[in-house]
């Protein structure tokens, strides 16, 4: 299928889940940092897990949570990848891996060259690395709508498979794919009407902009 990977992140309702297995992206991502506005229970992520069954890879979002709070969260919504966003070491992302046997992306939150390093770390611990933009203190890691300079991601040398996220639209992710040449690219409030509300018709412009 022509065009990088696809993830629409933050999903909480069925008619967005559904938006963006139709608009064909590959990953939805289930949030599960209580603060945000995008935040689902792991009851609602049971149902939308199951709705999405075999259609869709699943993708559950944590911030710095504990070995309870993962298995909480992962035994409701049988996921299929565990997405670490917040300040998770290279031991935690490996302890993680090892505990609950699933594939584990890292964030990594950029803003100097110095950040694409740091991914260097989570080799042999982390599955795949997403670059994201570093949000300021205080505020959430993560759905700020805010973008990095994407000419940084020409130091990145690492092994690892790698996708980039921050300020991500349907205006500007073709331009993102051209000049990062992304093999994935991650969206949340870049299809949104509101914080934490999707809107179907900006999910379905960001995935044919990508090139899906």
């Amino acid at each position: 299928m022509a065009g990088p990977h696809i993830k629409i992140c933050g999903v909480s309702s069925p008619a967005a889940l559904d938006a963006t297995i139709a608009a064909r992206a590959s990953h939805v991502g289930f949030n599960f940092y209580p603060p945000s506005p995008r935040y689902a229970s792991p009851l609602d992520v049971a149902a939308l897990a199951a709705r999405a069954a075999g259609r869709i890879t699943r993708v559950g979002v944590f911030v710095d949570a504990d070995d309870d709070f993962l298995a909480e969260h992962l035994g409701a919504g049988n996921l299929d990848a565990i997405q670490l966003h917040g300040s998770e070491t290279p031991a935690r992302t490996a302890q993680v891996k090892a505990r609950f046997g699933l594939p584990v992306w890292k964030v990594i939150a950029v803003t100097t060259a110095e950040d694409i390093a740091r991914a260097q770390a989570y080799q042999g611990a982390a599955d795949f690395i997403l670059f994201d933009a570093k949000t300021p203190k205080g505020a959430l890691p993560g759905g700020m709508g805010l973008a990095f300079d994407w000419s940084l991601l020409a130091a990145y040398r690492g092994a690892l498979p790698w996708g980039l996220a921050g300020g991500l639209s349907p205006a500007n992710v073709a331009e993102a794919v051209d000049r990062t040449g992304a093999p994935l690219v991650d969206t949340s409030s870049g299809v949104e009407s509101a914080p934490g509300v999707k809107d179907v018709d900006l999910i379905a412009a960001f995935c044919k902009a990508a090139g899906r």
